[in-house]
């Protein structure tokens, strides 16, 4: 394992977004059960069959871009980044989930959805990207989407994964650890954690305790049973490719550890660790939740540089 603390200035700005001249965007279609997924490829300008990087979204219903529609405002963060590795040459396709944004499903429904479906989708861009001309891809998982491309890089013929803040443990065990540290009565986060039982098991919980609802409603929890399967430590140590492991020292959803985690599995990836980047990817050096925050809706801060070098040299094989 190598550790790299990356102090590179890019010198990128982007306070406000429009196209530049040095690549070509194009919309992109992914044909689907039941309806069509969207997404935007960005193709450099001036470079002979450039690498592409398939950027796939964290959880929740955020979008292409890095928006959420729970937040207010924008921060667009995967719009930053696909346009700063179109700078540095490197094609990119970011796309809206289905059910989410531009994606949206003919009678979708959330008891219908699974997280192996996310898995699908994101196999299926790849192979749009391969009857497209590309034959450099790499996939590039952002929080909850690192494990979902970390499945999808199981079967694909890629070049390279690239985790960006992704957690290394099982869902149940980081469930369970904000469980504890949340507020309410211990009696209530036993049963929570019996619930995460049941459902490791494979059985659904009829009715659960209204003060739990939201995490465990009826609908939501085929996709929780899917999704609780998988430990991306073993899923990240059969990978025969590159793989690339980032993560920022200011997050407040994934931590440090998990990207150690997920290093220790694979020993040969290269993990880098940039100081006062936050979940949003978004440079933020105050501890103060309120300033953290106040990056998720600022489109004006850009994503760090260190960031955008690291996967450029990571995608160029001159990473150290």
């Amino acid at each position: 394992m190598k550790k790299f603390l990356l102090i590179v200035w890019l010198g990128l700005s982007q306070a406000s977004w429009a196209q530049p001249s040095y690549y070509s965007s194009q919309e992109a279609e992914l044909a689907i059960a039941g309806g069509t997924l969207k997404g935007t490829l960005f193709t450099p300008h001036d470079v002979n069959r450039p690498a592409v990087v398939l950027i796939i979204a964290g959880s929740g219903p955020t979008d292409r871009d890095g928006n959420s529609p729970l937040l207010a405002g924008k921060n667009n963060s995967l719009l930053q980044l696909a346009d700063s590795l179109a700078a540095r040459g490197i094609a990119s396709l970011r796309y809206d989930k289905r059910g989410v944004a531009k994606s949206q499903i003919k009678g979708f429904k959330e008891e219908q959805m699974l997280f192996t479906d996310g898995v699908s989708d994101a196999q299926g861009w790849v192979q749009w990207l391969r009857e497209k001309g590309f034959r450099k891809i790499y996939i590039a998982g952002h929080s909850e989407g690192s494990l979902v491309g970390l499945i999808a890089a199981q079967s694909e013929k890629i070049k390279g994964f690239i985790s960006i803040a992704g957690v290394g443990r099982p869902i149940d065990l980081v469930l369970r650890e904000q469980l504890a540290a949340g507020a309410g009565p211990d009696s209530l986060k036993l049963l929570a954690n019996r619930y995460l039982d049941t459902l490791m098991s494979g059985q659904r919980i009829a009715k659960p305790n209204p003060l739990l609802f939201s995490l465990f409603r009826p609908s939501v929890q085929p996709y929780m049973i899917s999704w609780l399967r998988y430990d991306p430590q073993q899923l990240i140590r059969s990978l025969a490719l590159p793989v690339l492991i980032m993560q920022g020292t200011n997050d407040m959803q994934v931590k440090e550890t998990d990207a150690e985690l997920l290093a220790r599995a694979k020993p040969d990836a290269k993990l880098v660790i940039i100081e006062n980047m936050n979940h949003v990817l978004k440079e933020v050096k105050s501890s103060a939740r309120a300033y953290n925050m106040a990056s998720y809706s600022n489109p004006g801060l850009p994503v760090m540089p260190q960031l955008v070098n690291a996967i450029d040299q990571f995608v160029k094989g001159k990473l150290n």
